[in-house]
């Protein structure tokens, strides 16, 4: 019962990572489904490429903040940063990449756009500072219509009226709020606003886009206002840094740009393609020549491996870019590591005169230590290279983030495929 149970899970994991590697062009012709649905649970499967393969623009902008005060500095990158992506999404550009860098004492913001080839118009796409508007609402009564329509029109307060956004906790339930505090003419401004609109929402647009719309309860002289919702602390303080992005604009100028068109990406997928398949092959003709059977076995597991690791591709998804592409077909090489060690542990346990059975356990007993050491010691290069927690002194760009992904994951999964399943291959076809 458990080896019939064992038999159908490797079948039905067998099954899914086919499905997963196949092409899209094969899915769309057979029409089978392309993406996973669990519930309301939804996940597209495909290959994702970089800007580099793909095509696009590549955008780096200097930030300046000479007019941030210190303790705001953060935020204020942060809201630039945000308000970008926000209108690059709201332009429907697929797959964005925006990243904020610190240099030294200067910020910048790096924009990668796939599929835009214009580098002017994605800069247009851009565009100037956030723009933060406090709008009330009006009713228009038109004779067309039987009944009246509610829009938000524009008030005198902006963005520049606010002093400062932050979150804070209510004294009676404990809830997180947004406190606003605004400079004298804004308080007196608001005053104005707040009085009129009693039992009514004041909206606050950010590139014409609604953030929130809380009811005015009564006037507010005092210049200070709270926002009050069900909120999370999350959800307030993406919302004070959403105002503060109109409080706090930061000036962004282009320094750098780069057009990439899709024609060289489709070349060099071309010319990695062929590198990668003559890579493969001539490590599978030296393992088939110098283990024979040994070397059959060791190069279906190398087969197992390529399929693993594009299924994993796949469904993280890594954004392939060349790199990355080059940290795989590194990995391939050293998917191969393992079994070279095992099998020479094995050839000098056979020339001992020991039988095959006690040969073969020795030798992955007695090489476990070595390839362990060689993958961790590969697994750590790929970690500092990766930089996870950006590091100044460290890399932090994406075509090498890029390269250490694929490495890592290629030799996780080598070291996988390498002990564990060339092991059972082994014990299946030697009948051991």
């Amino acid at each position: 019962m458990k080896s019939t149970l064992k038999f159908f899970l490797i079948f039905f994991i067998t099954l899914f990572i086919i499905w997963v590697d196949l092409p899209e062009e094969i899915k769309d012709r057979y029409h089978l489904p392309k993406d996973i649905k669990i519930f309301s649970f939804k996940k597209e499967i495909k290959t994702s490429l970089g800007l580099d393969l793909k095509g696009g623009s590549h955008l780096v902008f200097d930030v300046s903040t000479n007019n941030i005060k210190k303790e705001d500095l953060e935020d204020a990158i942060s809201s630039a940063r945000d308000i970008i992506e926000k209108r690059i999404n709201f332009f429907g550009v697929s797959e964005p990449s925006v990243q904020t860098l610190k240099t030294g004492e200067k910020y910048r913001i790096v924009v990668d756009l796939p599929g835009i080839e214009d580098v002017s118009s994605a800069v247009k796409l851009i565009g100037q500072t956030a723009q933060l508007v406090f709008k009330e609402e009006k009713i228009i009564k038109d004779e067309k219509l039987a009944t009246p329509t509610a829009v938000f029109v524009n008030t005198p307060l902006t963005g520049k009226d606010v002093k400062k956004a932050s979150v804070v906790f209510s004294q009676q339930d404990g809830k997180p709020q947004v406190s606003l505090s605004f400079t004298p003419n804004g308080g007196k401004l608001f005053a104005e606003i707040t009085k009129r609109n009693i039992s009514k929402p004041l909206a606050i647009f950010i590139d014409n886009m609604l953030i929130s719309a809380p009811i005015v309860q009564q006037e507010i002289l005092d210049g200070n206002a709270v926002i009050t919702g069900n909120f999370t602390v999350d959800q307030a303080k993406k919302l004070a840094i959403a105002i503060n992005s109109g409080a706090l604009p930061v000036t962004v100028n282009l320094i750098e740009q780069k057009n990439i068109g899709p024609t060289l990406g489709v070349f060099e997928v071309r010319k990695s393609v062929l590198a990668g398949i003559v890579g493969l092959f001539t490590v599978l003709l030296f393992m088939i020549l110098y283990y024979g059977k040994l070397g059959l076995i060791a190069s279906l597991a190398l087969f197992i491996y390529g399929a693993i690791s594009l299924a994993i591709f796949k469904i993280i998804p890594v954004v392939l870019t060349l790199p990355g592409v080059a940290g795989f077909i590194l990995s391939i090489g050293m998917a191969v590591d393992s079994n070279i060690l095992i099998f020479e542990r094995m050839k000098e346990e056979l020339r001992k005169g020991k039988s095959f059975e006690i040969a073969f356990n020795l030798g992955f007993g007695r090489a476990i230590d070595a390839i362990k050491d060689a993958n961790v010691t590969t697994l750590t290069v790929a970690f500092i290279l990766f930089n996870p927690l950006n590091w100044e002194f460290l890399p932090q760009f994406g075509m090498v983030r890029g390269f250490a992904l694929t490495l890592a994951i290629g030799v996780a999964t080598s070291l996988f495929t390498g002990v564990v399943i060339t092991k059972r291959l082994i014990k299946f076809f030697y009948k051991i």
